[in-house]
């Protein structure tokens, strides 16, 4: 039996990762979460991988981001595969991901027998990669990536986002626990390593990186 914890905060979502998740018999929903604080609380009372077996955390959630609670599950629990879950493409996130030490990174759009394949690849100790988190893998090993949302650290890239979902400065201060004046900074940073001149720049940068790669099966 695969012990899977969904973290995601939209329940649409969740409920439909979990009929997902029923076509395949050996494997199980034991447990949900709708934030990444309550992530963590769900896999410390399960004792990590004495309780389960894979996480599926999406990205974007209230809160610490999905980014911030694999650092810390990989820090807590080592051997509790995180396979992350997102609706932005693999140009954006999937190496991200994979360098703070996620086992895979899946669209949400993925095919429903590809994503049971994912949960089966990193339960069983692999790594999930699909040809479009494999080209933005090779990408940034060949620095192509350096000018690009690699460049950003990861403050910076948490910032980047938001920036580019709408939200202003005070608001996204509010929701990182960061000073106004902090957020202006990072900001700044952020349109000097993408080459933006404003957040209309930046916006139609994020979308340029948004438009689908190639896709397929893993590998």
């Amino acid at each position: 039996m695969i012990r899977v914890l969904l973290g995601d905060d939209h329940r649409i979502v969740r409920e439909g990762l979990k009929q997902v998740m029923a076509d395949a018999p050996e494997i199980q929903v034991c447990t949900e979460a709708v934030n990444g604080e309550e992530v963590l609380q769900q896999v410390a009372r399960l004792g990590g991988p004495a309780g389960l077996d894979v996480v599926l955390l999406d990205i974007a959630m209230p809160g610490r981001d999905g980014l911030d609670v694999l650092q810390t599950l990989r820090k807590q629990w080592p051997a509790l595969p995180v396979l992350m879950l997102s609706t932005y493409p693999e140009s954006q996130y999937a190496v991200r991901s994979i360098r703070l030490g996620a086992a895979g990174y899946l669209n949400k759009s993925a095919d429903p027998d590809d994503m049971i394949a994912a949960v089966r690849k990193v339960a069983s100790g692999g790594r999930y990669v699909t040809p479009a988190t494999a080209e933005a893998l090779a990408s940034a090993v060949g620095g192509s990536a350096r000018g690009g949302p690699e460049a950003l650290s990861h403050r910076e890239h948490q910032v980047f986002r938001l920036l580019t979902m709408g939200h202003s400065v005070s608001e996204i201060g509010a929701q990182l626990q960061l000073a106004p004046n902090t957020v202006s900074t990072y900001r700044a940073r952020i349109l000097e390593k993408t080459g933006t001149k404003n957040d209309v720049e930046l916006a139609l940068y994020a979308e340029r990186l948004a438009r689908p790669g190639p896709s397929g099966p893993a590998v």
